[in-house]
């Protein structure tokens, strides 16, 4: 599985992505498609955790938080670091940051009122 994680995306536009860099963006989204999962890159936006804190925080069992860690390990959107009988977790990069970032600001725009992440922006044509 190591070899889609490496991605070179081509930026021509007459070209598009290769077959390859797709497959990745995919694999990543599917990684992506749980809650969970979801949840444990949401509360990693603030700093390294380790897996019992990130148990607690996403009220799940820390068996059930290591298989999902697992998995985001896999695709390299976490990585973890172990110090004594602790490991401990972090986001991989500040792009999987601005991934899970760009998708609740995407589900806020998907609902009626005003998004959240747009209410403290100033309207500068009154």
């Amino acid at each position: 599985m190591c070899d889609y994680m490496r991605m070179n995306v081509n930026t021509e536009a007459d070209r598009g992505p290769s077959d390859s860099d797709v497959d990745v963006v995919v694999e990543v989204f599917r990684m992506l498609a749980d809650p969970t999962r979801v949840r444990l890159l949401v509360v990693l936006r603030d700093g390294e955790l380790p897996v019992g804190e990130l148990a607690e925080r996403v009220d799940k069992p820390q068996t059930v938080v290591s298989r999902h860690l697992a998995k985001l390990r896999l695709v390299r959107l976490v990585h973890a670091r172990r110090q004594g009988t602790h490991i401990f977790y972090s986001t991989a990069n500040d792009h999987v940051l601005q991934l899970v970032t760009d998708a609740l600001h995407h589900a806020d725009h998907l609902g009626p009122d005003t998004p959240a992440h747009h209410q403290d922006t100033v309207d500068v044509t009154a």
